[in-house]
């Protein structure tokens, strides 16, 4: 009997530990409507693109390859299967490998940009998939819009090493671009940063170490479906699990784990609080960034994330912006140059850079 009350009391401290350990502000403030200075909305009347909708027929088929893999075996395929989506792509830029202070990246430099200029790129992968390899249709196109060359980062990820090792590997590969180039070793003329999903969340969290740090700072920020609230406290983590076809099968399990033992899985797992705001850059400060473009899906899971964060910054008086595109992939701008969507996204990045050079922003 004593037992048993034991163990009901420990599992008690246990729930309400980790239901304080998820407290945070309250980001519902944050869900309303946005300053229509700050949100442009895209879609066709017709849907989704022919292209898009075989980019989703290829997501499905990914999807339909994990289920019953065990963790291992879903973690191994995840990365091959991001490893492999390059194939088949030709590229005129040139990839150069290089040591940035012990963290391997690699040059992005397409023809006959200005090398000055500098872009961070820091890819997704949910922390645990991912590489300079992976993100090249990204990169690449980043670099041609940009007229920058990119340093494309290989931080290091989970669950081998720990989620703050990737944290340092971005904040040292950043200090480094402020002195080195692909040829120079000076100061860029231009730097630029961005990121997608995981390194959308790392891309946020660099703008916030970076003001504080009192480092140079970007002259914009470039975040694809950024991950914002590591507390998934956003009504859409829920509301469009069935309509993201790429993220939903992938972690829609979780769902059903209650949230405060969820807590528990995110601190083991990450070895930090989901309220941290060093994984949740949405509960820090958001006054005095550079400017910010955030590209998200009105389908994705991820869609209050980027609201949320977009609703809260503009409040704090950072000039950041959202534009949302209708029943689209997450991260469907890794899809260039196939689909027409992806083609439109990286023209509207293009236009942001250059309203951001000419003081429009």
């Amino acid at each position: 009997m004593w037992f048993v009350l034991g163990l009901l009391f420990i599992v008690f401290c246990f729930w309400a530990l980790g239901l304080w350990l998820r407290r945070t502000e309250d980001l519902a403030t944050y869900d309303q409507p946005l300053d229509s200075n700050g949100f442009e909305s895209f879609s066709e009347p017709g849907g989704p693109s022919m292209e898009h909708r075989q980019a989703v027929s290829d997501i499905q088929a990914m999807a339909g390859q994990i289920k019953g893999l065990s963790h291992k075996e879903r973690l191994k395929f995840t990365r091959a299967f991001m490893e492999d989506m390059p194939r088949g792509k030709e590229f005129s830029c040139e990839f150069v490998p290089v040591d940035v202070n012990g963290v391997r990246s690699e040059w992005v430099i397409a023809p006959g940009v200005d090398t000055s200029r500098r872009v961070l790129y820091i890819h997704g992968g949910a922390f645990i998939a991912g590489s300079p390899n992976s993100h090249r249709a990204a990169t690449a196109r980043f670099s041609e819009v940009a007229n920058a060359a990119v340093l494309a980062i290989d931080y290091r990820l989970m669950p081998e090493n720990r989620r703050i090792e990737g944290i340092e590997d971005c904040r040292t590969a950043y200090r480094w671009l402020l002195e080195n180039g692909p040829v120079e070793t000076s100061a860029p003329s231009h730097l630029f940063m961005g990121g997608d999903s995981a390194g959308g969340n790392l891309s946020l969290m660099m703008a916030n170490w970076i003001r504080d740090q009192k480092l140079r700072a970007p002259d914009a920020v470039i975040a694809l479906s950024p991950v914002a609230d590591c507390t998934y406290s956003g009504p859409s983590i829920r509301s469009n699990l069935k309509t993201d076809t790429m993220l939903g099968p992938l972690f829609g399990i979780l769902l059903k784990i209650p949230r405060w033992l969820l807590t528990w899985i995110y601190i083991l797992e990450n070895r930090m609080t989901p309220s941290n705001p060093v994984v949740s850059p949405i509960l820090d400060d958001l006054s005095g960034l550079p400017p910010v473009l955030v590209q998200v899906s009105e389908a994705e899971m991820l869609l209050d994330d980027a609201r949320r964060y977009v609703n809260k910054a503009r409040a704090a008086g950072s000039p950041v912006y959202l534009q949302s595109w209708a029943g689209l992939l997450h991260v469907w701008q890794l899809f260039y140059p196939e689909v027409p969507e992806a083609r439109e996204a990286w023209d509207q990045i293009d236009r942001f850079l250059q309203a951001v050079e000419a003081g429009k922003v």
